[in-house]
This record gives C-alpha cells, sequence and structure tokens, in this order.
C-alpha cells in the first residue's frame, strides 16, 4: 500500500520545544548546520511555563555564601546520592552562566536594590537560590529562548507534529516518523542525530500538574529504539496542587508560595511540619514559627521553615494528616499565605506582587483570594526524576546519535528534585545535548532509514482506525490506567499492590489492542489518545518494575512495607532495557563511585 509520507532532512532533529529543547536547538544551529525542532503543540506553549517559582543558580546575589559546591551538595542530598554526580557537578558549576546568558538574551528577572538578579528560598537549598520573575519565571524563559530562536535562521519549527516512531541503521539513529496533528498526515525526519526534549509521563497518572502532551513520549520512544531507562521508580509528587474545585485538582501550587512565607496547616489550623523533620535536616531547620519567618525574610543567621524540606518529605507529611482524618474539606491541607498580614504592612499588596500567577488562578479557578483566604491543596503527580539514560558529559543515550535533555533525561536530581532545579537542569543540559548533537552530526554522514520500517510504522498508527480491531474506547483504557497508577503505585507503594498493578498492565496491553477510533485523521484527539496508549503503558510498566525492585524508601520512592533506606540500594541504579525478545528486563547497576575532590566538597558542606 502506497503512502502520502512527506520527507523532511535536517542535520539535527530537536524532538520537543520546551526549555531544554529550545535550548538545543539554538546550540545545535549555532554550529551552522541545518535543524529542526518538533513541536507536539504551539511553539511557546510547552510544559516550561508552569515552572513558575524560579530557576536555581548559586549566583550568590541574596547570600554570598552560597557556591557551586553548596549547590552540588544539596543536589546530591537531595536526590539521596544516587545520583549521576557527574551531571550534579556541569550543573551547579554552569547553571549560574546559563541564567546570566538569559539575562543577556532578554529576560527581565526581579532584582535586589543593587539591581542584581534577585533570588529566594525554595525546599531544599540551603540558602536563596533561585532567580525568578515573580511566579511567572517558567514563562519568561520560554518567552526569552522562543524569542532568540526565532531569529537563528537554520531552525525550522514544525507545530502541533508528535512523534510515533524513531528509526535507526544498524545502532545508529537515523530519522523519525511523524504526524501533523491538524490534519494526520504523516512526515518522516531524516537526521543525523536526534535529541531527545519531551518531557514527562504526569498523564499515566489520574491527579497530576502536567498538561495533556507528558504521555511518556520521549522514554517510550528511546526504549523501544533500544535505549536505557534509569531510575524511573523514582516519580516526584509536589505537595501543592489544588484540590478544589475538581475540575481543576492537581494544578500547581508554586513552591514559591511557601518560599515568600506561606505554611501547611491542617484542619485545626497546627503548623503539623514543625511535628516530623528528618534528622539530616535538623541543624538546618527552624524549631519554632518566628525563626522560619525571619528565614523567609533574609535573615542569615535564621534557619529555613519546615514547609521549605524537600518535595518528597512534604508531600509525605500531607498525605499522613489526610489519612489521619486532618485534611481539608475536600481531601487536602491548607496552604496559608495570608496570615503574613499580621507580620507586615500591605500584606495583600506584597502577595499579589510577588505571586500575581497564583493570585489570579484561584481567584479566577477557586473563587478564592489568596490574600485573604487559605488555599486547600494536596500532593499531585509532577516531575520524573528517572529517564533515558545519558553519559554525563554529552547527554547521549545509550544509542549512538541519539541524545537527551531536560526531563526526558534521567540521573541528575538522583531520587528527588530540588525545586528549580528543573529550570537549571533544561539549560545546561539543552545546551549540551545541542552542542553534542552538532558535534555527532557534523562527523557522520546520513544514515538510511528502511522503507519497510517506514511503511510498518505508518500501517500501526492507521490500524487504529483502518481495521476494526474491537470496541474498546481509548480514552476509557487510559482512564482506567491513570485510576490504576494512581491507586497502585503512588505517593506511599506496598509490593502486592505494585505486583497487582503489573498484572493490570498486562490486561490494559491487551485492551489497548483493541481500541478503535471513529472518523478520519483530521482534528482526530481519539485516534492520538489510541497511539498514546503504548507509551502510557510502556512508561507505567517501567516505573512499576523498578518501584518493585528496589526494597526501601529513598527519596520519591517510600515503601510502606521498605520504610527505611537499604544499605544495599544506597549505590544502586535500576537500569530499564528491552531485551531480545520485546519483553521489558530490568539491570540493577552500580552507581559511578565518586572521585574524592567531590566527596571532600560534600564532607565540607555537610559541617
Amino acid at each position: 500500500m502506497a503512502l502520502d509520507i512527506q520527507t523532511i532532512e535536517h542535520d539535527v532533529l530537536v524532538i520537543g520545544a520546551g526549555g531544554a529543547g529550545l535550548r538545543g536547538a539554538i546550540e545545535a544551529s549555532n554550529a551552522g548546520i541545518s535543524v529542526g525542532l518538533v513541536c507536539k503543540s504551539l511553539l511557546g506553549k510547552a510544559h516550561t511555563v508552569m515552572a513558575e517559582g524560579g530557576v536555581a543558580a548559586a549566583l550568590a546575589n541574596v547570600d554570598d555564601r552560597d557556591s557551586w559546591k553548596v549547590h552540588f551538595a544539596d543536589t546530591m542530598r537531595g536526590g539521596q546520592y544516587v545520583n549521576n554526580w557527574r551531571m550534579a557537578e556541569h550543573h551547579a558549576k554552569e547553571a549560574p552562566d546559563r541564567v546570566r546568558e538569559l539575562e543577556k538574551w532578554g529576560a527581565v528577572f526581579d532584582r535586589t536594590k543593587e539591581g542584581k538578579i534577585l533570588q529566594r528560598n525554595f525546599g531544599g537549598h540551603r540558602y536563596p537560590r533561585l532567580a525568578h520573575v515573580g511566579d511567572r519565571t517558567g514563562l519568561e524563559i520560554i518567552r526569552t529562548l522562543q524569542d532568540k530562536s526565532v531569529h537563528e535562521r537554520e531552525i525550522k519549527v514544525y507545530m502541533e507534529c508528535t512523534i510515533v516512531r524513531l528509526f535507526k541503521d544498524g545502532e545508529r539513529v537515523t530519522g523519525a516518523l511523524g504526524y501533523f496533528r491538524e490534519r494526520g498526515r504523516f512526515v518522516l525526519f531524516k537526521a543525523k542525530s536526534i535529541v531527545m526534549a519531551t518531557g514527562g509521563l504526569g498523564k499515566a497518572y489520574a491527579i497530576t500538574s502536567n498538561s495533556w502532551e507528558y504521555t511518556g513520549d520521549g522514554y517510550s520512544l528511546a526504549y523501544h529504539a533500544g535505549a536505557d531507562l534509569i531510575d524511573m521508580e523514582f516519580v516526584q509528587f509536589h505537595p501543592t496542587g489544588m484540590v478544589w474545585p475538581p475540575s481543576v485538582r492537581g494544578i500547581l501550587v508554586t513552591e514559591g508560595v511557601r518560599g515568600e512565607g506561606g505554611v501547611l496547616r491542617n484542619k485545626d489550623g497546627k503548623r503539623f511540619m514543625f511535628d516530623d523533620i528528618p534528622e539530616n535536616y535538623r541543624n538546618q531547620t527552624a524549631k519554632n514559627e518566628e525563626e522560619g519567618w525571619r528565614y523567609t525574610q533574609g535573615d542569615k543567621n535564621a534557619m529555613r521553615p519546615p514547609e521549605l524540606l524537600t518535595r518528597d518529605h512534604v508531600a509525605r507529611c500531607i498525605n499522613r494528616e489526610v489519612k489521619a482524618g486532618r485534611g481539608s474539606p475536600h481531601g487536602g491541607v491548607f496552604l496559608d499565605i495570608a496570615w503574613i498580614k499580621e507580620r507586615i504592612p500591605n500584606a495583600e499588596k506584597y502577595i499579589q506582587k510577588k505571586l500575581p500567577s497564583m493570585y489570579h488562578q484561584f481567584k479566577e479557578l477557586g473563587g478564592i483570594d489568596i490574600t485573604k483566604e487559605r488555599m486547600e491543596v494536596g500532593p499531585t503527580t509532577h516531575y520524573t526524576m528517572g529517564g533515558i539514560k545519558v553519559d554525563g558529559d554529552s547527554q547521549m543515550t545509550t544509542v549512538p546519535g541519539l541524545f537527551a535533555a531536560g526531563e526526558a533525561a534521567g540521573g541528575l536530581h538522583g531520587a528527588n528534585r530540588l525545586g528549580g532545579n528543573s529550570l537549571s537542569d533544561l539549560l545546561v543540559f539543552g545546551k549540551r545535548a545541542g552542542e553534542n548533537a552538532a558535534k555527532f552530526a557534523q562527523e557522520n554522514k546520513a544514515g538510511a532509514v528502511a522503507e519497510a520500517d517506514i511503511e510498518s510504522a505508518a500501517q500501526w498508527s492507521l490500524s487504529f482506525m483502518d481495521s476494526p480491531k474491537g470496541d474498546e474506547n481509548p480514552y476509557k483504557v487510559q482512564q482506567d490506567l491513570q485510576v490504576m497508577m494512581q491507586d497502585l503505585v503512588g505517593i506511599v507503594r506496598r509490593e502486592d499492590e505494585m505486583v497487582k498493578a503489573l498484572a493490570g498492565l498486562k490486561t490494559l496491553w491487551e485492551r489497548a489492542k483493541k481500541v478503535q477510533s471513529q472518523g478520519n485523521r483530521e482534528y482526530n484527539p481519539g485516534w492520538h489518545t489510541c497511539m498514546d496508549l503504548t507509551n502510557l503503558l510502556t512508561v507505567s510498566e517501567a516505573v512499576t518494575m523498578s518501584g518493585i525492585r528496589r526494597k526501601e524508601s529513598r527519596g520519591a520512592q517510600f515503601r510502606d512495607d521498605f520504610p527505611e533506606k537499604s544499605d544495599t540500594y544506597a549505590k544502586m541504579n535500576m537500569v530499564i532495557r528491552k531485551a531480545k525478545d520485546g519483553s521489558m528486563e530490568l539491570i540493577e547497576q552500580p552507581t559511578k563511585e565518586l572521585p574524592p575532590e567531590l566527596k571532600q566538597v560534600i564532607e565540607e558542606m555537610a559541617k
């Protein structure tokens, strides 16, 4: 059967146009080569805009005690030391330059009285480290990178285009098949190298801060092309998503609210976070409300409030209050920023200035004035610390010519990501991925893409509407998957429940083979969902298998049946790969030993 497939060739193809993809495309184009940039939605609508609180970089503008060494140590401690230390080192050292670069390109950050970039407190960071633009930092980064990219003549943008398959010539990646969502027309991209910058997998869960694009595409595409995935069990549940009304459940409430003095209370009005401070944070955490308040106001001698502990810990504390019957009326807890009117004059204007998006979000979506009322919040699926396994220097995956950056890549954050590290991550490693993908393209000739592979991928896509296979509804299959993952592989996990989820996934895989879409290929979200299911089921299986194998609680993974950390898994990464028979296999891989000089940094910072 002859198919009408458009063919487009580039030296480098970047899949995903969020912060990592844009930064990668800009860097690749600086080499003077042809760059294609694929967006699943419209340019400028990427999920990066939802990262509101700030970008973490040790600029030391607010507290001169900060440095790359402190940032490195904070990132490693937050990740429970299963991080890729080489990535953590690059990240801490290079983040300040990437932020200054953004400023040079036109980003307008909030300022100190001296005119320097202002930085705020955030969970897990020892000092005020997050450069920000109110609570719209991600939007400013996307705006700046988008403006920069449109002036790079070698970047060609393909909007509302989804990739369904990667192609290889031998072991090396050489192309990708996609379709334009508007008309359903297929397009073959041929490239010498590919950068995967597709974000996360939040839509595998029922309650998520992630947008509709986050169906695990990059992980699944890379996995099925032969790339390794790493530490997929570490799925971060952000402590504060909107709880009410139901139509907005899960939408992110930035950590910046707590960074500006917001506190968490249960239904009795008690600040419950004081009840459970981990041993390794006791000497850095405020013992009372007064000291915590002084910290958020920039007192260098005060210690951080417990609301600014790492996200995994805060999320579990909220979950504990709700399960104990001390939650808010709609199944969360209260986040209170209005209380600061007791401390400062003109608090309403202060809140509106510092948190304009949050003020508007709750006013418009929930009918709540956060300058006067408490917000109802609860944990929401937010971020994937795991991802495609990459080299810590080049960002190349285990498949030659295939690179990954941003949330699509695993390793930097270990078991738990610190707030704000995601934005510096995508800047630092977006640049590195783009630079090395361009170098690979310059050093290698274009590879071949087999016609049979193209035909197979296209026929698979069309099979959901061209040949009757069953009467399963793709939306219902996705919904059942989301509910199952939320209930059985969520914030608190048990082996019996995750084993039950694995069995459930087998059933869902069979149902997914029978999904059918009505109508034609134009403007057909049902058809799109049929194809998304493969990605969602693939990543859900990887998360569940890895969660079962890691028999301990570490970072974002909390096992009710193994509540303590294990020495066995303290230096172990979980690697997922596709076996020769097509099944998913898991390999326990020891972490690389820290070099002496970085061990010394961590020991010095611990003191």
